[in-house]
């Protein structure tokens, strides 16, 4: 009998060990693995709550809790702002999540600050943000690249980086600030790692310009807008073409209360 249990319990060992699926936890604790996930907030204002002015940040806390990722970035965040209950979304979301935290503030905004984020399980150093351009347009906004180190192994770096391009339906902002991306990248030593809301399809001028320089994490990219029957992918990560990097997986995470964009999540492997 104790050599049947020990056969069955053997059996069992090898069968999880073969098996091709990777959890999240798993995936946590391999550190040349990554989860990378961007994620559009709508300053933590569910879309059906849009009329009541109603901030939830601890829905898009549960929904980035239960991806685990290891890096994130955040777009649309809010820093004190009246319309957000004056809260600090970006160290409030770090704390809930038990993660460190950059923000790279793009604009004034409603008494605070309004700009992306970047979320980090592991340590951050080399902070900077970067205006990216934009041309005369009244409706213009400023927006910026946030960029941070990140050691995810002892003696490990690579950076990552946060980014939300202009909306404007004419493309001129976006092909600008597109190559400013890639000029302010361009001689980065450590692998590099960019996500973020580019709000520009993979057709786009804007998104051709930054394939230049960048492998994305899907080719046949999922709808991430609207929430409700999204018909239109502009939400992407991307790494430094050349980087080490191994695609393992890419999804857009199908949460629908939360925010007006659907999250992204990819897996990537540092090839050692």
């Amino acid at each position: 009998m104790k050599k049947l249990h020990a056969f069955l319990m053997i059996s069992i060992c090898l069968l999880v060990a073969c098996s091709p699926i990777i959890s999240k936890q798993a995936e946590s604790k391999r550190s040349n693995v990554l989860r990378i996930m961007s994620y559009n907030l709508h300053h933590c204002n569910p879309p059906s709550k849009e009329k009541e002015g109603l901030i939830d940040v601890d829905a898009i806390a549960k929904t980035i809790a239960q991806e685990k990722p290891d890096l994130l970035a955040l777009q649309e965040v809010d820093v004190n702002t009246k319309r957000s209950g004056v809260i600090n979304q970006a160290a409030l979301l770090a704390t809930k999540l038990k993660m460190n935290f950059y923000f790279g503030k793009a604009i004034d905004h409603d008494g605070g600050d309004y700009g992306v984020a970047i979320l980090s399980r592991f340590p951050l150093s080399g902070q900077q943000t970067f205006m990216l351009p934009k041309n005369n347009d009244a409706k213009a906004e400023q927006r910026v690249l946030a960029i941070a180190t990140a050691e995810i192994a002892k003696g490990v770096f690579i950076r990552f980086a946060s980014t939300h391009l202009d909306a404007q339906r004419p493309e001129d902002n976006r092909i600008l600030q597109a190559k400013e991306i890639n000029r302010l990248t361009a001689k980065e030593t450590l692998s590099l790692i960019v996500a973020g809301d580019l709000n520009a399809d993979p057709s786009s001028e804007s998104i051709k310009i930054f394939d230049s320089n960048f492998t994305r994490t899907c080719s046949d990219c999922g709808f991430t807008i609207p929430v409700i029957n999204p018909r239109k992918t502009i939400d992407h990560i991307g790494f430094k073409t050349g980087n080490p990097f191994k695609i393992v997986s890419h999804e857009v995470i199908p949460e629908r209360y939360a925010s007006d964009h659907l999250p992204i999540a990819a897996v990537l492997e540092l090839k050692k």
